[in-house]
């Protein structure tokens, strides 16, 4: 056995071998060590990007299924958003894990680049600015130093930046005159202003009207974001311009009261909404009544209407509705039923349910891939309710292809294909209930649709029926997510002004324009407007003139 100080060379040429032997060693096993760092980095950007990828063909292939036969399942909206929110983390990810590669790859030869596949991206609007930067051309050729040079051309690379938010004050001045014969002075008028010695622009007051109606942004919030870009706007101050375009739009808002009250048929639901009181919330309501007759190709322009509660007590409805005669397409809630009673002074409203609230029953105890996430927890699927869920599929599969036609052909075409399969759709339900006992599951949801059965099958005699109520569901959307951002209503007269300002709001969203937009304009002519020509600034109205000043 030798020792260590024996193995040592003892002449310096040996020695000088050894160091230059071992750091080559080293060098090679760095070497190694960089370029298994490279691969491993660049395998991790590979399956990240994958997995992006397989994301996004993911959420396409659903967002085509939904265009073309409709939603699948009960989540809806949800699925496609818990999508896309994961698409955006997996996009992020693979971001990263690509610039880490390049940077592993960077320090070694033998491992070669990574490049994720993006897809091609759109060019810029054309209605954008474009600010254009030279950079300054060589005065001389690098090469050999001639200053004899000329242009060939140019290569233009373009990058979207954004300006931030500008404030400006606008001064208006109104010029005094006297006359020299009577000595009397005159002046043009005063600008008018939403609010009494107001000092906001009507594009500022529409910003902080939608913000908080449309974007469910409390004004604290957005008091706190103004003093962040230098402008100190209190909370008091923004709800004083709050309340003054509240009481001037009432005018406005009486209009489309009236409008969607006249309709043939209405979709009506509500929602919960935590009131403010006396040290406590309570459980106020918001009711929401949409005229839409474009399914059966009606003519009159959509919009919804909303009302505030403290409770959900029948004489809401009722009170609401007084001057409703029509078809009212709602849920099973109790609530409406004084509506439908032949004693009713202004006639009976008919009624007509909706055919996704009982299905909705039906799926959660057939839903199979709900239950395959819960494992041993998960309770076994009915095959009654996944036969009913097929067959109320095939109704709605009819109503897909008769979407948008008049009233009277989707009566026709109801009565050749729908009517026999709701006949065969009842005589099962009713048969399949007769073998059940009182307690099993699918009882229920049986039971809720054969009690009501002639609402439900009422769309056989009526082209103008719906099978659903979404049109209701989708207007009060805002304010389940607002209840998250905002929590709860101020005042009864706080959540009476969110649903004022959300009739407006939501109209405009129907009719497919800017609720910005047209609050802005709306507040700067309302004032000059007589009430006559009032209904010129109704959504349905401005748009068409809107387009006709365009075109």
């Amino acid at each position: 056995m030798t020792s260590a100080s024996e193995s040592l060379p003892s002449d310096l040429a040996a020695a000088h071998a050894m160091i230059v032997a071992e750091r080559a060693a080293r060098l090679a096993e760095h070497t190694a060590r960089v370029a298994a760092e490279a691969v491993a980095a660049r395998a991790q950007a590979v399956n990240t990007s994958t997995e992006a990828l397989i994301a996004h063909l993911k959420l396409e292939i659903e967002k085509l299924r939904r265009a073309l036969y409709g939603s699948r399942s009960e989540r809806k909206a949800r699925l496609l958003e818990q999508m896309e929110l994961q698409l955006e983390d997996l996009e992020a990810a693979a971001t990263e894990d690509e610039l880490a590669a390049e940077k592993a790859v960077a320090r070694t030869q033998t491992v070669q680049s990574f490049q994720r596949k993006r897809p091609s991206r759109k060019p810029f609007p054309d209605h954008l600015p474009r600010e254009r930067i030279v950079i300054a051309a060589p005065e001389s050729c690098p090469c050999c130093g001639s200053s004899k040079l000329s242009k060939l051309g140019e290569d233009i690379t373009e990058t979207l930046e954004v300006i931030p938010r500008q404030w400006k004050v606008i001064q208006t001045v109104r010029e005094k005159f006297s006359c020299r014969e009577c000595e009397k002075i005159t002046q043009p008028p005063a600008p008018f202003h939403v609010t009494p010695r107001g000092f906001a622009g009507p594009n500022l007051l529409a910003m902080i009207l939608f913000e908080k109606f449309g974007q469910h942004q409390p004004l604290n919030r957005q008091s706190e974001r103004y003093r962040r870009e230098g402008i100190d706007l209190s909370v008091s101050t923004l709800a004083d311009q709050v309340g003054a375009c509240t009481s001037i739009l009432q005018s406005l808002h009486a209009l489309i009261e009236r409008h969607v009250l006249a309709a043939e048929r209405l979709h009506g639901d509500d929602t919960t909404v935590p009131i403010l009181a006396k040290g406590k919330t309570v459980t106020g309501h918001i009711w929401t009544y949409v005229r839409d007759d474009r399914p059966f190709d009606g003519r009159a322009p959509p919009a919804a209407l909303y009302y505030a509660s403290r409770d959900r007590r029948h004489e809401h409805p009722v009170r609401h509705l007084e001057g409703f005669t029509g078809i009212l397409q709602a849920d099973a809630y109790g609530g409406y039923n004084e509506l439908y009673k032949p004693s009713r002074a202004q006639g009976a409203i008919t009624s007509a349910l909706c055919w996704a609230h009982a299905r909705r029953q039906f799926f959660e105890l057939a839903d199979i891939a709900t239950n395959a996430r819960r494992g041993k927890t998960a309770a076994a699927i009915s095959p009654v309710a996944l036969e009913a869920v097929k067959r109320i599929d095939a109704l709605f599969d009819i109503e897909r292809g008769i979407n948008g036609m008049n009233a009277g052909e989707r009566l026709r075409v109801r009565r050749e294909q729908s009517a026999p399969l709701l006949a065969s759709l009842e005589v099962w339900l009713r048969d399949e209930r007769s073998r059940l006992s009182r307690s099993a599951s699918v009882a229920k949801p049986i039971d809720y649709m054969l009690k009501r059965w002639d609402r439900f099958a009422r769309f056989i005699d009526d082209g103008r029926i719906c099978l659903t109520n979404n049109a209701a569901e989708r207007a009060l959307r805002g304010f389940a997510l607002g209840r998250k951002s905002w929590l709860f209503a101020g005042s009864e007269r706080g959540a009476d002004r969110a649903a004022a300002m959300t009739t407006l709001i939501m109209t405009a969203k129907l009719n497919d324009i800017d609720p910005l937009a047209w609050l802005a304009d709306v507040l700067t002519r309302i004032a000059d407007i007589p009430q006559a020509r009032l209904p010129e600034l109704l959504p349905w109205h401005w748009k068409m003139a809107s387009l006709q000043a365009a075109a």
